[in-house]
This record gives C-alpha cells, structure tokens and sequence, in this order.
C-alpha cells in the first residue's frame, strides 16, 4: 500500500468477509478478557490491561500454548462462554465478517467441572445476539494433547448438540508432540456422526504431519499447512485435490513458524493455484485481525484488491455452510467489484 493506503484499507474493512480457522478462546476481545482477570483475580499479578496486551508476546510455539492455557484458566463457569461468544460476535459483526467457522475447545475446562454440551449451549447463547449481523458455525478442537481416547468420548458428546451449530472436529494443540494418526478412528467416527473435519498440520510439525492428516484422518481441509512447501510431491497432491488450506500468515509470524511475512508460503501458494483461505487464528493473542492480515499481503506480499476479493471467494468455496449460504456470501462479494 503506498498513496492509496488509506482507501484500500477502508475498501478492506467494508468487505464482506469470511473466516475459517478462528480461535473463539483466542479471539476475546481484550476489555472482555480483562474483566474475566478480574472476576477471578488474576488482573493482580499483571497490573493493568496494557500489561495484558504485552503478555501475548511469544518465544516460540510452546510459550504461545503456555499462555493460551493460562487465558483458559479464567474461564470457569457457563455464563463466562455466554459473554465470550456474544463478545466475538460482537467484534466480528463490527469488522463486517458475515460467516465465520469457529473453533472451541471445550475439552480443556473439563477441570471445572463443566460439560461440553453445557458449554456449547452456553457459546450458541451468546452467539445468537449478533447473529442477524454474523453467521458462527463451530468446530469442536479435541486437542490432541489429550489423546484420542479422551477425543473420541468428547466427539460423542458433541454429537449431542450438533443442533447447535457445531458443524465439524479439529485437533489443535501441540502438534510437535502429537502427530494425527492416533486420531484415525476418532476422525472415522466423526465422519459417522456427520462432521466436518480439519486439523492442525504443517505449523509446528513438517509436511509429514499434513501426509498424516490426509492419510490417516482423511481431513476435509488443513489448518495451517505452512510447512507443506518444504515436500514438492505433497505440493502437488493438494494442488490436484484442491484440498482447502486455511493459512493464518500473521499467526505463523508471532509463534515463529516463519521469519518474516516475506517468508510466508502464502503468496506462492495462491499464486499457483492452491485453493487458500486468509485467517487470523487467534487475533487479540496476536494483535491482528482479518483486515490487518488482508492489509499485511497487500503491503509485504504485493496482493492486490482483485487478490483479496478472490481470497474471500476461496473462502467460500471452501467452508461447509449450506450453497444457501455460500449463494447469499458470494452474491454480496460479487457487489464489491
């Protein structure tokens, strides 16, 4: 962006957008997180919201995890999900993001004593409010650190309010650690229930670990798959397939899976031909958002405004909503020119 920086961004944030690998526990907007702190006292040991924000800055991908367990620790009762869920959807509507497919990790407050199908209900209530402006469909994220056999009894449990919205499984988590393929019957039964199915692959593992999602969890998409530049003949498979990837550049940045933006797969892969979506992942854990990710391809990566309105396009080729919808969402992108 030089001179016509500030009417592209404008042109951006009028956009009607669409996200696909979107964090709902990392994506609370940080005044809400700050009263969390403080229902439960854990603003005490940072001082003030300013020192909140400095707080999610990160040494690598395992310090980024400590400190999403650590936000996860202040959210202990079914009405915290209910005033999360109707705070995203507040910022999204805001940022004109008309169809989102959000993530949520209701495995990892089992510790609370609370049940996914409780929480579910909990994040669909506060969801509701904006959902004239913002339509949020969930995916649950097993998270594979806890292993598949504990993933396959909350899968069963999420079948029970699949009513909800909740559309699809992932597996977040630290995929260094847990490659997929534990999770080839969980992925198997998922599919029997009628999900939906992504995982992370290819952030912080290689390209064998996107092989594995692909052979052994059959994903319908790959969340991330930045590394799978690093094997030509995986390349060629999801160009063939046109297997949806869902790259989060400016996440990849902040957890160090890439150097710089410059870096990032992100321009070659759309450039050849890869069925690509842009994410922010986890926007207030990395200070950005789906404007300013659109924004940082136009400034480092010489994306065009033609580019970013065929990225939102990719988007919606690539999400589960009904055609209904995807109908309604590329009738409104056909408008911007």
């Amino acid at each position: 962006m030089k001179n016509d920086s500030a009417s592209l961004k404008e042109k951006i944030s009028k956009l009607p957008k669409v996200e696909l690998h979107l964090h709902l526990e990392g994506a609370i907007p940080l005044p809400a997180l700050w009263e969390l702190l403080q229902k439960y006292g854990g603003h005490k040991e940072l001082g003030d919201i300013a020192a909140l924000e400095e707080k999610f800055q990160y040494t690598d991908f395992a310090h980024f995890l400590e400190t999403w367990t650590w936000k996860n620790g202040f959210l202990r009762e079914y009405e915290d999900f209910t005033f999360i869920a109707a705070s995203v959807a507040e910022d999204l509507a805001r940022q004109n993001i008309r169809y989102v497919e959000a993530f949520y990790s209701p495995g990892d407050f089992a510790e609370h004593r609370l049940e996914i199908q409780r929480i579910t209900e909990a994040i669909r209530s506060g969801l509701r409010a904006h959902e004239d402006r913002t339509t949020v469909n969930l995916i649950a994220d097993l998270v594979r650190d806890y292993g598949p056999d504990r993933g396959m009894r909350w899968l069963h449990e999420i079948s029970e309010v699949q009513e909800l919205g909740v559309i699809g499984i992932g597996i977040g988590g630290s995929e260094q650690e847990f490659p997929p393929e534990p999770y080839e019957k969980v992925y198997a039964q998922a599919r029997q229930f009628g999900f939906r199915t992504s995982a992370h692959a290819g952030e912080a593992a290689g390209a064998e670990s996107i092989w594995g999602a692909i052979r052994a969890l059959e994903v319908d998409r790959i969340g991330h798959g930045t590394r799978a530049i690093e094997d030509p003949k995986l390349l060629s498979y999801l160009l063939a397939k046109q297997i949806p990837i869902e790259a989060c550049p400016i996440s990849n940045l902040r957890t160090g899976v890439v150097a710089s933006l410059k870096e990032h797969p992100i321009g070659r892969l759309y450039r050849e031909g890869f069925l690509v979506s842009v994410n922010s992942d986890d926007p207030k854990m990395f200070n950005t958002s789906l404007e300013e990710e659109y924004a940082a391809l136009v400034e480092t990566l010489d994306f065009k405004w033609t580019d970013i309105v065929r990225l939102v396009a990719n988007a919606i080729r690539s999400a589960w909503c009904d055609e209904t919808t995807k109908s309604k969402l590329s009738a409104e992108l056909s408008l911007q020119g």
